[in-house]
């Protein structure tokens, strides 16, 4: 390749970056910088190290800083919100809640921000609020591979928020 090559510019039509890019979704409750590594969460003892939250032993001169997951449930502002309802949800909660907690688990083994911050039940209804975005539609996809039922998805952009609602009748 001659070195003029490399300086010609790109055509207009031709993208240079992914989506994720173009749009810049950024968590309100994440810390807008890098924090040093080693720093650990004094709530739930999670490390930052690599440019990620983990869990993993805690160094002896580690910094102090409140990781998003503790910082939105001690708010108790979710970040994803997953809506159980109808009539199969009553006599079937034993097995929903299961699926939930499972997930969940699975999550947080690998994610300490993913993580469930409460769970309300109704008589025919059962509301999954969460500190990520990602839980929520993992949540709602294995309920309706198992279960079947109406699945909708709905993202607010300007509040971070996820809405994930699941229906089914008996």
């Amino acid at each position: 390749m001659k070195s003029n090559e490399a300086l010609k510019p790109m055509p207009e039509d031709k993208r240079r970056w992914g989506r994720a890019q173009g749009s810049r979704l950024v968590d309100p409750y994440k810390n807008p910088g890098k924090l040093r590594s080693n720093t650990v969460c004094p709530t739930c003892g999670a490390i930052y190290t690599g440019g990620k939250w983990q869990w993993g032993p805690r160094a002896a001169n580690a910094d102090e800083v409140v990781c998003q997951a503790c910082h939105r449930s001690e708010d108790g502002v979710p970040a994803g919100v997953v809506t159980l309802h109808g009539s199969f949800v009553a006599p079937n909660r034993a097995a929903l809640l299961a699926i939930v907690t499972e997930h969940e688990q699975g999550e947080r083994r690998d994610r300490p921000s993913n993580r469930i911050i409460n769970i309300e039940q109704g008589e025919d209804r059962m509301v999954v609020n969460t500190t990520d975005v990602q839980l929520p539609v993992r949540i709602g996809e294995a309920i309706r591979r198992s279960f079947q039922g109406a699945l909708e998805r709905h993202f607010d952009e300007d509040s971070y928020l996820i809405r994930v609602d699941w229906h089914r009748d008996a």
